[in-house]
């Protein structure tokens, strides 16, 4: 079994332990859909995708 050279500081110990305490991610609701998404993030809305309130695609159902 592996031994540690040092001893491992409690600040060092405490930085690898905080992801325990990580909040969830922030959502937001699209003043154009309002669609409840993740920020800063394209979402998908009745076959369009959306990102800041605009249309970058529509989806191509006929292929």
């Amino acid at each position: 079994m592996a031994h540690p050279k040092r001893k491992t500081s409690k600040q060092r110990r405490d930085k690898r332990r905080t992801h325990l305490k990580a909040t969830p991610s922030t959502l937001s609701v699209c003043p154009t859909t309002g669609e409840t998404h993740l920020r800063h993030r394209a979402y998908w809305h009745e076959g369009k995708l959306y990102y800041k309130g605009q249309v970058y695609l529509e989806k191509d159902i006929t292929a």
